[in-house]
């Protein structure tokens, strides 16, 4: 990569827009995941959820969870992927990027502008 990449606060500028489309892009898969699985999940345990309701005991919830494998499996997948970008933006907030993460970004912004408007990150990006 060309050294006054790095030095051009255009470039600069473009690294940053393309992490906040990156944020942006995760936490639209989160809600997706929300918006789609978690009714599911929820739908296919609304028996136990009755029951959880008259009757809440660890154990009621653990053989509703257990007797419905997929929905648990859903309801883990949307609370671990929530818990991923939350830990991944926290501690790209409270310690910034990693010189790997970043390097990484000057690399797909090089891309970006080499590929020109064609790219479908173009206007985003490098407008």
């Amino acid at each position: 990569m060309d050294q006054t990449d790095n030095t051009d606060p255009a470039f600069a500028q473009q690294v940053q827009r393309l992490y906040q489309l990156q944020v942006y892009g995760r936490w639209f898969f989160v809600s997706f995941l929300w918006l789609t699985v978690v009714p599911v999940c929820l739908w296919n345990l609304r028996a136990e959820i009755a029951l959880w309701r008259q009757y809440f005991t660890w154990v009621a919830v653990r053989y509703g969870l257990f007797a419905h494998p997929m929905a648990t499996f859903g309801l883990a997948f949307c609370i671990g992927m929530t818990t991923a970008v939350l830990v991944w933006q926290s501690r790209n907030i409270l310690l910034g990027l990693s010189p790997q993460e970043k390097q990484r970004l000057e690399k797909q912004v090089f891309r970006i502008r080499q590929q020109g408007a064609s790219h479908p990150l173009w206007k985003w990006v490098c407008h």
